[in-house]
């Protein structure tokens, strides 16, 4: 597979010490499927949200692709904690 696109997230609550953890899981079986099928050279795109667990899901990302740049859209609204993380070239 040459790419992974997960725009993935739990139903909000509005709750972020309820609703942060349910993404972040969200995004672990996400990084999991793309370390699995992804071709070496493949790339992995998904939709985060800032909060608990970020920095060490992050830090597991550059531990599996060459590349991990993260991005916040100019659309999104100043106070979302949404961004968007692409990675590429598994290791």
């Amino acid at each position: 597979m040459d790419v992974v696109l997960s725009d993935m997230a739990p139903n909000m609550s509005g709750q972020l010490s309820v609703d942060i953890p349910k993404s972040m899981y969200l995004c672990e079986l996400a990084l999991d499927m793309a370390i699995k099928t992804l071709t070496p050279n493949g790339y992995f795109f998904i939709k985060v949200f800032q909060g608990d667990g970020f920095d060490t899901f992050v830090k597991s990302c550059r531990a599996a692709f060459v590349k991990v740049t993260i991005r916040k859209p100019k659309a999104s609204r100043a106070r979302s904690k949404e961004v968007y993380l692409l990675a590429n070239t598994l290791k």
